[in-house]
């Protein structure tokens, strides 16, 4: 849009001025491509300014110094004046080229002039020496004829940024003078730079260059009632200097205030009086182009330019030059040096010649790129104390690393030398009013104990906020205001300004930006789906033990078992007689033996480093098999399992199920627009007491609420609901403040140390996570019980039956042959396993085969149990 209002307001004046200029001048205004380029030169300039009369004197200066050193060569100079005109500019070059044939033009000094002038040359084809600072970068391209003899000075906008963010302040207001250059120019960069370093622009004021005091005393009325006090202005000399004086005069140059001055205002410091920098502009700082006045072809053009300046302008109490002078000395240098090598063919090898020159200037070295000279990179940062400005320290895009440490000591409006705060905090007289809502569901996070006039107020919002309060770096004088209505409703408040800000739990949604601004969350994001839990039921509870693993697991841990059993026996069998027999005896030997070890290792009976090396792995693999069993075992004997009623809102919506959720939050808008449920299904509630009965019997199938206080429900009703479906994004509860306000960044701060010191946590431990559960089990189905484990009773109690049954029937049959045998027979038998389980603690080798007793042989031990039973 900038960029539109550069290229048309230009094109509409000069097509006016072409219709003048043809009635006016007919075809004598044409000018010949081919006619003789000889030494005559045209510059612009508004004699009413400041920075006029230094280009005058600047240029006067230039001719004749190269007058003198190039005595071969005469160049004229002819000035007009624009008076600030744009017009007035187009029609004084218009008649610089037509009537007195010059062949290039300085100046004017604004854009507005330049473009108009910048126009007249295109159409000549006159080359244009621009010394506007906030030329477009497209114009060259536009206006090929136009040259910009004047360095961009768009990066000074940087260096105001970096100033602001070396205060720490986020938020500041823009004074600017209502013309086309500074409000699609320089505020724009303005905009841009502050963006780019998370600073915003709390309001921008234009301001007419006319305005007067009674005008800006009614603008700056409405900048006194907010609470920013960082201005940054960018105006003409003249403009602001009425603004400050009329600041002043509104007490708005005192102390807490901070001005800051682009370099329209700061370049021209040294030409106010010194009273008015006294007594109205003291304590501002600003940001000015970079002059090296140390060279001594400076410090040499200063003395003359001092001498000339006071005896053509007496009226002038300062006749120091400036950058504007320096810059218009090596433009006109510029253009005479190009005239210098006599005749050319045309004014295209004039422009290029131009475009060509080279020289050590007073601002250095001058070359141009593009018909451009090299934007300025480097800028002064100055403070104004007393009569005069002394200097803070250098900007530079180059070095922007440890800025705010290079800076000297600054002195603000009113004396300080602390840096303002940068906005008007609450004050005991003035406290900050905040919006706490009344009819919060769940109590634990708002509760307003209302006693009369004397309200109280609770909860975990409340003791956040004030947790926040305490890591202020200063006091925060507030009052707290019960609101009785919905938070939607609440939000606007602090957009009509009946409330500074709102404490409670207000959940972060995208619509509220339209009103306000949020902190960052102190409460857990999200909308989640809250319905009726049931048990999940098996009807194959008795098998459990089978589902730590899986049918093909178990067959492989069987195969494998088996498998690594026959190995070792296959192995072992030449080493070991017991391992050797009957076939029946054989598989029955195997098959012990590849499921004990399981439990042990049989390290001491295996002979073969082969079967060792077979055992030691297995058992290895049969420890993590065991140990996983055991765990997986124990999760599902442990865990009981929920299942909620309904699992997804595709179901409740297509059962048209009646839903409920929070009495007066966002929620319901949410579940109409977003989640496109229809409105006679939706109902609010307004306790968990309310919800609990609701789900309980059926009058709604689910409760959509904020994860915060959904967890608050759940923890009460354990057993009785669940979570259900996707958990749908929202942002969390915040604290809200008016958009805008200087508050917001130090409060969000101070919540995130809150939380990352651990304060949040404790509190959230205290206050949400303690509610206890009100479900009491009623029966004991949650308790681990034999009936898991029945069938496995039944296969070891059957077995040992079977065994003993087994035992009783081949004795029967014993005592009759033998009726007398019988308690010899049983008394030896328990004998033998008395013994037996004397040994216990030896290995497995020795109780299945080196049971040896004194004088035996290595089989005594195992025939010994067979001797004592037969």
């Amino acid at each position: 849009m900038g960029k539109l209002c550069y290229f048309f307001f230009p094109l509409m004046i000069s097509y006016l001025l072409f219709l003048q200029m043809e009635t006016a001048h007919g075809s004598t205004d044409l000018i010949d491509e081919n006619d003789d380029v000889k030494g005559s030169i045209g510059a612009i300039v508004d004699y009413s300014s400041r920075i006029g009369k230094e280009e005058k004197v600047a240029m006067e200066m230039a001719i004749e110094d190269f007058n003198s050193q190039y005595s071969d060569l005469h160049i004229d100079l002819l000035i007009n004046s624009s008076q600030g005109e744009p017009i007035q500019a187009a029609l004084a070059a218009r008649e610089l080229v037509y009537n007195h044939g010059v062949k290039a033009i300085l100046g004017p000094q604004s854009w507005e002039e330049a473009s108009l002038v910048a126009e007249v040359g295109n159409q000549s084809h006159t080359p244009i020496l621009s010394l506007a600072y906030s030329t477009p970068l497209w114009a060259t391209q536009r206006w090929p004829f136009l040259i910009q003899a004047s360095s961009d000075q768009s990066a000074q906008m940087k260096a105001i940024a970096a100033v602001i963010e070396s205060q720490d302040w986020h938020r500041v207001m823009v004074i600017y003078e209502d013309i086309p250059s500074a409000a699609t120019g320089a505020v724009l960069r303005l905009s841009e730079a502050l963006k780019d370093v998370g600073i915003e622009i709390g309001h921008l004021l234009p301001l007419p260059p006319s305005d007067s005091y009674s005008s800006l005393y009614e603008e700056l009325k409405s900048l006194k009632e907010g609470q920013c006090r960082v201005f940054v202005v960018h105006t003409s000399l003249q403009l602001g200097v009425r603004l400050f004086e009329t600041a002043r005069k509104m007490e708005m140059m005192g102390e807490g205030y901070v001005w800051i001055i682009t370099d329209t205002i700061a370049n021209l410091v040294y030409s106010i009086k010194a009273s008015t920098i006294s007594s109205s502009m003291e304590g501002i700082v600003g940001v000015k182009s970079y002059l090296n006045e140390t060279k001594p072809k400076f410090k040499e053009f200063c003395r003359r330019f001092r001498r000339k300046f006071s005896s053509e302008h007496p009226d002038e109490d300062k006749n120091e030059p400036g950058i504007y002078a320096a810059n218009a000395y090596d433009a006109a240098w510029a253009a005479a040096l190009a005239l210098k090598g006599g005749n050319m063919s045309g004014r295209q090898e004039l422009l290029d010649k131009i475009s060509d020159t080279k020289f050590e200037g007073l601002l250095g070295k001058i070359e141009f790129h593009d018909k451009k000279l090299a934007p300025a990179n480097t800028f002064q940062i100055i403070n104004l104390v007393g009569k005069s400005d002394r200097e803070l320290g250098l900007w530079s895009e180059t070095a922007t690393s440890n800025f705010s440490a290079k800076l000297a000591q600054v002195v603000w409006p009113g004396g300080p030398r602390t840096t303002p705060m940068g906005w008007t905090p609450p004050t005991d007289e003035k406290p900050l009013k905040i919006g706490v809502p009344g009819m919060s569901t769940f109590k634990q996070f708002v509760e307003v104990v209302q006693d009369g006039n004397n309200d109280s107020f609770k909860g975990f919002s409340i003791e956040v906020f004030k947790a926040v309060e305490k890591r202020l770096p200063y006091a925060l004088p507030h009052e707290f205001h019960c609101f009785n209505g919905s938070y939607n409703d609440l939000v606007k408040a602090v957009y009509l300004k009946k409330y500074d800000a709102v404490v409670g739990d207000i959940a972060i949604v995208a619509d509220r930006f339209k009103h306000a601004e949020f902190t960052q969350p102190y409460a857990e994001p999200g909308l989640v789906m809250i319905t009726p839990a049931v048990r999940s039921k098996s009807s194959t509870k008795a098998w459990l033990f089978m589902k730590p693993f899986t049918k093909a697991m178990w067959v492989l841990t069987t195969f494998v078992t088996v498998y690594n059993g026959f190995v070792v026996w296959l192995i072992e069998r030449n080493h070991c007689s017991e391992l050797r027999g009957s076939v029946l005896n054989q598989m029955g030997t195997l098959l012990w033996l590849a499921f004990t070890t399981l439990f042990s290792l049989h390290g001491e009976k295996l002979h073969s480093n082969l079967s060792r090396m077979a055992m030691v792995v297995w058992l290895f693999v049969a420890l993590v098999i065991t140990q996983s069993y055991t765990a997986n075992l124990t999760s599902m004997l442990t865990i009981e399992k929920l299942e909620p009623t309904v699992t997804d809102i595709e179901t409740l919506k297509s059962s048209n199920s009646i839903i409920g959720y929070c009495r007066g939050s966002f929620v319901a808008a949410y579940l109409k627009d977003v989640l496109d449920f229809k409105e006679k299904n939706i109902k609010h509630y307004s306790s968990p007491e309310d919800y609990s009965q609701a789900l309980t019997n059926g009058d709604i199938a689910a409760a959509f609420l904020e994860a915060p206080v959904a967890n608050l429900l759940l923890a009460k009703y354990c057993r009785r609901f669940i979570k259900a479906g996707p958990t749908f994004q929202v942002g969390g509860f915040g604290f809200v403040f008016p958009r805008g306000s200087p508050l917001l960044h130090d409060i969000s701060q101070a919540l995130l140390r809150v939380s990352e010191s651990g304060v949040l946590g404790e509190l959230e431990k205290s206050m949400l996570t303690s509610e206890k559960c009100l479900d009491v089990e009623d029966d004991e189905t949650s308790s681990l019980s034999p009936s898991s484990f029945w069938v496995l009773f039944i296969i070891s109690g059957g077995t040992s039956t079977f065994a003993l049954l087994s035992y009783i029937l081949h004795h029967k049959l014993i005592k009759l042959h033998d009726p007398t045998s019988e308690p010899k027979t049983i008394w030896r038998f328990f004998t033998a396993i008395t013994k037996f389980w004397l040994q216990r603690t030896r290995k497995f080798s020795r109780r299945v085969s080196d049971v040896e007793l004194p004088g035996s042989s290595p089989n005594s031990g195992t025939l010994t149990l067979i001797q004592v039973m037969s």
